[in-house]
This record gives C-alpha cells, structure tokens and sequence, in this order.
C-alpha cells in the first residue's frame, strides 16, 4: 500500500510561491507540460516575495558604503540591515561577524585563505568539493566516511587526539549531505572539536534551506551557505562566525571597501590601514541586490513558520522513500541508514540504467528536472557506489552508453516550493521507466545522454 500524500495531511502548509511554477516545457513525445524542478541542492527556484522584494528595490539602486546621495544612503542602509537580518537568521553570538561572499565555495575559500599559520584541517571524505578542496596551503587530514553519526564524532576524537597539541586546528562538516541528504551530528562534533582546542566550520548550504541553523546553539565557529540554494538568486554568500581570526588576517581581496586608509611612503611605496569589521574581506563594490535577496529569503522563510515548511518537507521526504521502495530496482544511497534523518535531497541508481540516461528520459518524457552524476562529491559518491575513479567527461561524468551499468548516481531534491504533484510525477515516471522502459531512443553527447532528435520514437 502507498505512503500518503502531502496532501492528503490537511494541517501541513502549502508549499511557498516561487518563480517558474507556471514554466511549461516540450516533451520529446509531443505536447507540454509545467516543469518539475526537482534540482533544489544545486539551485532552488527563488521565492516570490524575494523577487518581489528586489523589484521594489531596483528603482533606488545606489553605490553602496560611498555615496552622500540620497539613494547611495538608502542602499548602505539596505546593505547593513541585511546584515542584521542575516544574523538573527542564523543565530550569531553578538560579537559574530556576517561576511558577504559570492558563494559557499567562496566563504570556505575566504576561511582558507585567514587560517593562522601552521593550521591542521580536519575533514571528512564525504565533503562536497566546496569544503573538501579549499584547504590546499593548510595541512589536511582526511577522514574516513563514517557509517553512524556516532562513528562520525568517534573518527573525528581519535584524529584530533592525534594531533599537535598546541598548533591551531580547524574542523569543516557539512551539516546535511548534499548527495544523502543525512544530517550530521553537527553539535556533537562541535563538541569534540572544541574539547581538543580545534574550531570548527559549518557548511550549511544545504542544512540552511530546510532546517534552522543557529550558531550559537550548535556552538560551531563559522557558518557557510548560498544565497541560490536559500531560494534566492545567484551570485551571493554568507561567512558568519568568529572575528578574530578574520580581522588578524590579510584581507581575502585586496581593494576599495577594504582599506580604512590608503597613504604612500616615501619610498613610493603604499602603506594600508585595513578595516577590522566584515567590510575587510569585501573589497569592491558590493552585490547589494544579491545580499538584500539573502535578507529577503531569511525573513521570508521565518515569517513562513520554519517549523511547518520543515514537516512539509518530512511528508514529502517519507512520500518520495516509500514510493521508490516500492521499485526493487531502485536503491537509495545512504551513509546512516534508512532511520537517519535528512532534508529533501535523495540520490538513487536504477539497475540496469545508467543515471545520465535515467535522468535524461525523466527531462524529456515527462518535464522533470533531477540532476545525475557524482555532485561534486566525488570520493563520497565512489564510496556509497563502490566504484573506482573512471576517466571523467563532461562535468565530470564518466561516459557511458544508454543501458550500460551506472557508475553515477540519479539525484532528487525538492523544499519549500515543490508542490506535492511534482512528487507524485516524479515516482509515476520512476515506476514506467523501470517498468515499460524509455519511449525515445537517446544518444551519448559530449559525455551526457541526450534524446535522439533525429531517431524514430521507441
């Protein structure tokens, strides 16, 4: 017997509005349907009331920190109080700093480049690249995948137990897979960093769009995430934790914005008094519409009520894993286990289909959009598939004909937006493809499945 519907729960919230609901698409067997966007751990679909709230904006867009014009002012005073918001969102200690970056692949990279000196970094195997490959001038120690969340903290007390007594340490841990989807025991492995002196940083892009993230609570060092995974638009970021360790260092870009004083020497030299506040490492003109959305999608997703978006998405969690163990062909990955908890992001392979076909006919027969591949999470992907490294193709997809066995993965993620008949498309079109098969013959391009635009219909 199937698993309920999200809807068929009347006390769960309607999913929040987006931009794109209304998109429609061509289907390669004729006709169109509304998109299903079911890509939300590489993008999600920005909310409404954030577009809404840039529109208003855009008209007195201004310089931002430089200008005494009226406009120049309401944008400083904008970009500040964004600060603010984000804060609040996150739970930052008063002393905290709020970073504006492009990206969470740019927060670590900022993180990396302020380490002191002589700084041992611990990280486990099962990172996405944007916080297993920043470290590079620092020494790294590279973990094991655990298999339970306890395992996780023992590997991580044994490590640090090992370590340099006295040098500076730093922990990076996602705080919910972006391949699984599993929570990580995130306060636990806090504690375990800061009882061997090291700190620790928080990735939370994908923690951040689905659960409550408060620095203070979790007592982590820094927190991590991105603007386009929080139902904003691309090109921002956010660092927030500690300051000392930022305000010791050289700025992460040399420039404007950064500089308190600029004088010249005598010499012909330039000697440089930098600021000590966040505005140290945002040297530039700022992306005061890309942070302003981060704002608008922090308060936007309180005044929704986080805790009712977080039991929708449950539902619609427990919808999607019942309905793909009704399939014997499909195997869900995971780290933890089935009881482990996780957000709405579920990777799976189909046997007998290689993902990047699997994934194309879910495009083209019936509107859906997944994403394939190893997500930036190679040796965590390698692990859970028990493969070995191939020569990679396009985005990093090893090439393989339809039909031929899967050294990838298909993933499916979804959160606020995603209305429950997205899910149940999804496993509709999971189910007749495993059952009847694609309906359209594919072809191998650049390393990807695509359909065969001049073939006959299967």
């Amino acid at each position: 017997m199937s698993a309920p519907t999200a809807a068929a729960d009347q006390s769960l919230c309607a999913p929040l509005p987006v931009l794109g609901s209304d998109v429609t698409v061509p289907l390669v067997t004729g006709g169109d349907v509304t998109y299903a966007a079911l890509d939300y751990a590489a993008s999600a679909p920005a909310l409404k009331r954030v577009w809404d709230d840039v529109a208003a904006y855009a008209p007195y867009y201004g310089s931002v920190h430089r200008g005494a014009g009226y406009l120049s002012q309401l944008s400083t005073d904008l970009f500040e109080n964004s600060r603010a918001t984000v804060a609040e969102f996150l739970g930052c200690r008063a002393d905290d700093q709020v970073v504006f970056t492009r990206s969470t692949t740019d927060s670590l990279n900022l993180l990396a480049a302020v380490l002191p000196a002589g700084c041992q970094v611990f990280v486990f195997e099962t990172e996405h690249h944007a916080s297993l490959l920043p470290w590079r001038d620092a020494r790294v120690t590279c973990l094991d995948a655990p298999r339970t969340p306890e395992q996780a903290v023992a590997t991580l007390e044994r490590a640090l137990a090992g370590r340099e007594p006295h040098g500076p340490a730093l922990v990076c841990v996602t705080g919910a897979s972006n391949v699984t989807g599993e929570l990580w025991p995130v306060r636990e492995l806090a504690a375990a960093a800061h009882a061997h002196g090291a700190r620790i940083v928080l990735d939370a892009a994908q923690l951040a769009p689905h659960h409550p993230v408060d620095i203070a609570e979790l007592d982590v060092d820094w927190v991590a995430f991105s603007g386009h995974k929080l139902y904003a638009p691309f090109g921002s970021g956010v660092l927030a934790g500690r300051a000392d360790w930022l305000r010791e260092a050289e700025p992460y870009l040399a420039g404007g914005g950064a500089s308190r004083q600029v004088t010249r020497r005598a010499d012909g030299g330039v000697d440089v008094q930098w600021h000590t506040t966040a505005a140290r490492h945002e040297a530039g003109s700022p992306n005061v519409i890309g942070v302003y959305s981060i704002a608008s999608a922090c308060r936007a997703l309180t005044e929704a009520g986080f805790a009712d978006l977080v039991a929708r998405e449950q539902a619609l969690v427990a919808r999607v894993r019942a309905g793909l163990a009704e399939v014997p062909e499909v195997k869900v990955l995971s780290l933890f286990g089935d009881d482990a908890p996780r957000v709405g992001v579920i990777s799976f392979v189909v046997e007998g289909w290689n993902s990047s076909h699997f994934a194309a006919a879910l495009s083209a027969e019936y509107g859906i959009g997944v994403r394939d591949g190893l997500f930036c999470a190679h040796p965590l992907v390698r692990t859970l598939l028990g493969s070995e490294p191939q020569e990679p193709g396009e985005c990093g997809a090893p090439e393989a004909a339809p039909g031929e066995r899967s050294l990838n993965a298909v993933r499916v993620s979804f959160g606020a937006g995603t209305p429950d008949e997205h899910i149940e498309r999804f496993l509709g079109a999971v189910r007749e493809l495993v059952t009847s098969g694609a309906r359209w013959n594919y072809r191998t391009e650049d390393g990807r499945c695509v359909p065969d635009r001049g073939a006959a219909q299967v």
